[in-house]
């Protein structure tokens, strides 16, 4: 288990997590989701240890794809790249799934948003840490684009066994991605779906319905 005990969180004033536990079982797809200011990007930012904190978090390396794609413009697709797998030919192969192949030496400034947010989440599966952690990586994609990379993410999964947290806002996501889904309110988790089955993106309707 991935273990999150007793965080604590504060934003000057502004109190995102009092006493927040949550455990994450190793080698399963946990989606997060909830409203915009509920700490999901916050939960993200402690695992990876970017912000202080109080609390007790089992340390683990991570691979993180944030909102933005976040490359380095002064260094072409595949530098960028190189940074984390100086393997040219498991570049090549997770670029080309992601048909992103001719993109190899273009440098940031020439890719669309959704070729370089493809390009940030090739980062996260080549550097392949046993925790990979993603906030709302679909979020600026096409229908196409975002059915291409979960493709290609479901599969790099199914390969590598990573834990997975990824946050999103989307329930078809969380259903078709997921091993378990839960919703973060108030500071606490307020739903917590720990078999997606069939069934699962009608109840999590229902409950953001009567909430």
């Amino acid at each position: 288990m991935i273990e999150i005990k007793n965080l604590n969180k504060k934003y000057s004033d502004l109190s995102v997590y009092e006493n927040f536990s949550l455990s994450i079982k190793r080698g399963e797809i946990t989606c997060v989701l909830g409203e915009s200011g509920t700490g999901k990007t916050t939960l993200l930012n402690v695992l990876a240890n970017l912000v202080d904190y109080e609390g007790e978090i089992t340390k683990e390396k991570v691979s993180y794809v944030f909102q933005k794609p976040n490359l380095f413009p002064n260094m072409t697709v595949e530098e960028n790249l190189k940074l984390v797998c100086s393997d040219l030919d498991k570049i090549v192969e997770i670029l080309t799934k992601m048909n992103l192949s001719e993109k190899l030496k273009a440098y940031p400034n020439h890719l669309s948003g959704g070729e370089a947010q493809r390009v940030a989440v090739a980062r996260a599966l080549l550097y392949n840490s046993p925790l990979i952690l993603m906030d709302e990586p679909f979020s600026s994609l096409d229908i196409k684009t975002k059915t291409l990379l979960t493709k290609v993410i479901m599969e790099h999964y199914k390969k590598h066994k990573n834990t997975f947290l990824i946050v999103t806002h989307d329930l078809k996501e969380a259903v078709s991605l997921s091993n378990r889904i839960v919703i973060i309110k108030d500071n606490k988790i307020a739903y917590d779906v720990t078999e997606v089955g069939e069934n699962t993106e009608k109840e999590l309707y229902e409950f953001f319905l009567n909430d």
